[in-house]
């Protein structure tokens, strides 16, 4: 039996995801603005959501017979799914496996921040660099620093993890306070203030809701110490992108490396893209080969148990 698809991309699709559902599935492409065009929605069974594109409940009611949305990756703030419970539309998502390598970007930005990466990396190539000279690029010192996780969850205990191999002082703040972190690692919850005045490295790993964006504005930009690193592995609208481009061209912190942005991609013109006290990354937390291979088999999977009728086995809403 072929079920009928709407596979929701405005990018090429990775490559292990069409091969899972072929045999099973009819799909239908949206490719925005296309949709109109594309295919009949009221014979749509399943949703699979690849990209970022908003999917909405008036997009929702415009397909009677959807039985299942499956999200590509953990975050679903596109995804409206006040309006998916309404309906009665299960949606999954692939938790878990992407925890280890977002953890492992999230350190890589922030080693990559502290000791002058990229401007080395320049200068390495560039035609300046004629002689050895010690007293250039010095970044800031990580073993023995305090590190400040906003959004200690699963992957923020990952990145908390690392930290332990560099003797760094974990503090963290969360709505709520995360004991196994304590009870494992010896993270100390403290209050957002107190975590950015006090941390040298922050890193932002907390999912976006309506309390989490524009957590990070112009007051708390302004917490940080003058040699803090500040790292977005989160959600580009965590942090008022007006008031983080002020504070990097004031060089109010060392550095401020960015995995996503708000839009994302900025645009070809931004000012954060020239700055070399940023560091812009294309929304790499979760990209290595074994991470996206299993990420599509649980998307396909959550898709396929949604359209038969099953309980879908990574369901959020």
């Amino acid at each position: 039996m072929s079920y009928r698809v709407l596979f929701q991309s405005d990018a090429q699709p990775y490559r292990g995801i069409l091969p899972l559902m072929q045999d099973r599935c009819q799909v239908e492409w949206w490719r925005a603005p296309e949709l109109d065009s594309a295919t009949d929605l009221t014979a749509i069974e399943g949703m699979y959501v690849y990209s970022h594109m908003r999917v909405e409940g008036a997009l929702m009611e415009r397909m009677p017979n959807l039985r299942v949305i499956s999200n590509f990756g953990v975050g679903c703030d596109h995804i409206d799914l006040d309006g998916a419970k309404r309906l009665g539309i299960p949606v999954g998502n692939t938790p878990g496996v992407l925890d280890a390598t977002t953890a492992d970007l999230t350190f890589a930005l922030l080693m990559a921040a502290a000791r002058n990466l990229l401007p080395g990396y320049h200068h390495a190539r560039g035609p300046d660099f004629i002689q050895y000279d010690a007293s250039i690029l010095l970044g800031q010192h990580i073993t023995g620093a305090t590190i400040g996780i906003v959004g200690l969850g699963r992957i923020g205990y990952q990145v908390a993890k690392r930290a332990l191999g560099f003797d760094m002082d974990v503090v963290y703040h969360n709505r709520n306070r995360n004991m196994k972190a304590e009870e494992d690692l010896g993270a100390r919850h403290v209050s957002l203030d107190e975590l950015l005045s006090t941390a040298d490295f922050i890193t932002l790993n907390m999912p976006l809701t309506d309390d989490t964006r524009g957590m990070i504005g112009s007051r708390e930009l302004g917490l940080m110490k003058p040699t803090a690193v500040l790292v977005n592995a989160a959600r580009g609208p965590v942090i008022d992108q007006e008031a983080l481009v002020a504070t990097m061209r004031a060089r109010r912190i060392h550095c401020a490396a960015l995995d996503v942005t708000d839009p994302e991609p900025l645009p070809r013109d931004h000012e954060l893209l020239g700055m070399d006290n940023v560091i812009v990354i294309p929304h790499l937390g979760s990209a290595t080969v074994k991470t996206r291979d299993d990420m599509s088999q649980m998307s396909v999977e959550n898709l396929l148990a949604g359209i038969e009728g099953r309980e879908v086995p990574h369901r959020i809403a």
